[in-house]
């Protein structure tokens, strides 16, 4: 009987949920005292709901007639400061993502539309209104939510959404993305001396908002209705892309939404890559071929008139131009840049027009960024044949195809009515047509400047160049010419003058291991698809930094430009083997076997607190802070790649053994800067005290502290300063033999190392270039 009346509920049940319903009907306003309250309700409701989907329709039936969603709306109205939104949106999101049934989420939303005959949807309403909330969470809840209503696949619903005022949202969110891009171009464009770390971190964190909204608009655009899409894209289009790219080109002047053009760039880019489609990518292409497009408009209009009714949007296009053209001939007159166009031979000003402004600009981030726009284009594959066939960059292997290709641009040059007269040149038809094709010389020598500049760059920017160039090579439609060689000639003995150098910097004995780590890595970068090449890598150039903060004069900044000066390096190794045979080089075999004494086994391989051989140790005295003055014997010993100076003390029972108290490595011992390049200088006898010896040591450990270069010094921090050994000899010619055995040993290993690398050196000479081509096409 007690175990009747005291019974536990079913809290799935259809009474507890039919409780639960009027226990949140019951709530007249929500504040901080009940939210909690109000939460807990919320939650049940959900569960029971999604519990329900699945395992009890008469929940789902009863859900529908008690209006819980209407509910869900009250609760918003109805709240007083309780910040209930965030988690009733979230709630609300959770709910409809369960749904196991998609009659049930269409069922579920249709009577909230028919409250006022399409003219009222209080939940999309309501859910608007948070759009533009700070909280992260509600602003995905409130994507999730919208792009389940977009889902729903009922006219009515979209007719609502695409309609004013509802429809102001998605403009609503395009105006929010532009503030999100001024925000980000201020980041860039920041000149004070910030912490470049921080700073990188702040565009990151930016960059990603921004690429979280292209996400939603291609979501948006994935649910495929066409009243959906036209809207979105609209909007997109006259919002954004226009904005950006019309005074970026200077077709037209701004009209108060201004970026930066690397950052214009950066954001078209990403916006083709998350979002594309053909419509977005045409119209990208169609301004910013605009330009180059005078010869030959009236021919693209006729074509595409004749065309598939997809590709009128691009018709449009043009003559939308041609009337800002006019606007703005009219208020710029004879400072109007857009008479440049493609016509004779005069390729200076080609070049001082449209995107290929940014393409030859000295400003490598630009450069990269408008190189990669334009491949961006080339290779999607919603470009309409017009624009690819301008461009001439897509990536065709099969030479059939190119050849069929080729055909056709052809067949419909020759049906356009133009000769190649009207160019002003003898060469194809094809390459005549093709903008970018005709000044690749230009491209490339560009890009070989970046390789050669001086100072040099970071290895971060070299190897998105050498990334360009593996990526242009292929297209193989320009013979190198001996310019091409010779400026990379000159670049590339630069980049072995100063690995030479690094051979007497203080990082000596770890290059060829970090020629070993770094030449896949090289090869990962170089071999990237385009559809992995994020465009936010033109950002992370623009705040690279090519000095580093701090101390200039230390051992990890030393560390650094040596892995820098490696990556350089074993990039121009690549593009040589590119330029002269068409493919990568594999990674070479250096072979690093030891060889020595067994006495110099036993020093190369001591470690704190080992046991060691003295006998070629020269005694002295050092003291330390905390243990005095001790009497020891200073051990210089190398054995192939490996060299240290040892300190040790007599062993109290072995007289010609020792116990190691301190190591450091012979590499780094006495430092000084030349030329940005931390270099070694013979150890020190103090001028006034001619029996001691002063040995700066090389502190920093990257491979203790899991240091990984990237190539860019954005911002290096001194965390460990260099350390520094005194030691105290019996007599002056004691320490003068002493301070010639640490030089005798070091450069036993510096020769050892130089011997294994002297065959890349010299098997890679750069001179034979021009002969190993050997008809070698770009």
């Amino acid at each position: 009987m007690w175990r009747t009346v005291w019974r536990s509920i079913d809290r799935f049940s259809l009474q507890h949920f039919k409780y639960v319903i009027n226990e949140l009907r019951k709530i007249k306003v929500v504040d901080q005292h009940n939210r909690e309250l109000v939460i807990d309700l919320l939650q049940t409701i959900v569960e029971i709901v999604t519990y329900g989907d699945r395992q009890d329709p008469f929940i789902f039936e009863c859900f529908m007639e008690y209006q819980v969603l209407a509910e869900f709306v009250r609760i918003l109205k109805i709240s007083r400061n309780s910040k209930i939104e965030a988690p009733l949106l979230q709630y609300l999101s959770i709910m409809i993502q369960n749904m196991g049934s998609e009659h049930a989420i269409c069922k579920m939303q249709v009577p909230l539309i028919l409250m006022d005959v399409v003219t009222s949807f209080p939940l999309y309403t309501e859910i608007l209104k948070f759009a533009q909330h700070g909280e992260k969470m509600i602003q995905t809840a409130v994507h999730a939510l919208t792009l389940n209503i977009f889902n729903v696949s009922d006219d009515m619903v979209y007719q609502f959404v695409t309609s004013p005022p509802a429809s102001q949202y998605f403009s609503d969110l395009v105006y929010s993305l532009r503030e999100k891009c001024l925000r980000l171009d201020v980041l860039v464009q920041a000149t004070d001396e910030t912490c470049t770390k921080q700073r990188r971190k702040e565009i990151l964190l930016e960059s990603d908002e921004i690429v979280d909204d292209l996400y939603y608009f291609k979501d948006i655009l994935s649910v495929g209705e066409p009243r959906l899409s036209k809207v979105v894209t609209q909007d997109l289009l006259n919002l954004l892309v226009f904005p950006i790219l019309i005074p970026l080109l200077q077709l037209r002047q701004s009209n108060g939404f201004y970026v930066s053009a690397v950052t214009s760039l950066y954001i078209v880019s990403y916006l083709l890559v998350v979002v594309g489609g053909k419509n977005i990518v045409n119209a990208v292409a169609g301004v910013i071929l605009y330009p180059y497009m005078t010869p030959r408009r009236d021919a693209a209009k006729e074509e595409i008139t004749n065309s598939s009714s997809d590709t009128h949007f691009f018709l449009n296009l043009l003559r939308d131009m041609e009337i800002m053209e006019i606007v703005g001939s009219e208020s710029q007159k004879d400072e109007n840049i857009n008479g440049n166009h493609i016509c004779g031979n005069d390729d200076v000003r080609l070049e001082r027009n449209g995107i290929l402004m940014y393409v030859f600009s000295d400003n490598h981030s630009l450069l990269l960024a408008s190189l990669l726009l334009l491949l961006i284009l080339a290779e999607s594959k919603d470009l309409d044949y017009t624009s690819d066939s301008m461009i001439g960059l897509s990536d065709i292997q099969d030479p059939m195809c190119r050849q069929c290709q080729r055909k056709a641009f052809i067949i419909n040059y020759m049906h356009s009515g133009f000769s190649s007269q009207n160019y002003g040149t003898s060469a194809s038809l094809g390459v005549n047509d093709n903008v970018f094709v005709r000044v690749m010389p230009q491209v490339f020598y560009a890009l070989l400047n970046v390789l050669a500049s001086q100072p040099p760059l970071c290895a971060l920017i070299q190897w998105h160049t050498g990334w360009f160039m593996r990526k242009l090579l292929n297209f193989q439609v320009m013979t190198l010419g001996e310019q091409h060689l010779h400026l990379f000639n000159t670049s590339y003995q630069q980049s072995c003058e100063r690995l030479q150098k690094e051979l007497d910097g203080c990082w000596f004995d770890c290059i060829l291991d970090t020629m070993k780590d770094e030449w896949e890595n090289c090869e990962t970068a170089l071999k990237e698809p385009l559809k992995s090449k994020s465009p936010s890598f033109a950002l992370e150039l623009a705040v690279c930094k090519q000095s580093t903060d701090g101390n200039t004069n230390s051992s990890d900044t030393a560390w650094e430009i040596m892995v820098d000066v490696v990556k350089v390096f074993i990039l121009h190794l690549q593009l040589k083997a590119l330029i002269s045979k068409g493919e990568l080089l594999e990674k070479p075999l250096l072979d690093s076997a030891d060889s020595g004494t067994s006495n110099s086994l036993d020093i190369a391989s001591a470690s704190f607190g080992s046991d060691v051989y003295l006998g070629s140790g020269i005694p002295c005295r050092i003291a330390f802070s905390n243990a005095g003055i001790r009497d020891i014997y200073m051990i210089p010993a190398a054995r192939g790649l490996s060299g240290k100076v040892i300190l040790a003390e007599k062993h109290p029972f072995r007289s010609q053994r020792g116990v190691v108290i301190a190591i450091a490595p012979l590499a780094g011992l006495r430092m000084q800067l030349i030329s940005t390049t931390l270099h070694l200088k013979q150890p020190t006898i103090d001028e006034d005290h001619p029996t001691w010896l002063h040995l700066w040591i090389r502190e920093f450990d990257p491979r203790s502290k899991a240091r990984k270069s990237r190539g860019c010094n954005l911002h290096v921090s001194n965390s460990a300063l260099d350390g520094r050994w005194t030691l105290g000899f019996p007599s002056a010619k004691g320490c003068e033999i002493a301070r010639l055995l640490i030089l005798e040993e070091t450069y036993k290993q510096r020769s050892f190392i130089k011997s294994l690398l002297a065959p890349l050196l010299q098997k890679n000479d750069p001179g034979n270039l021009c002969n190993e081509q050997d008809g070698r096409k770009l």
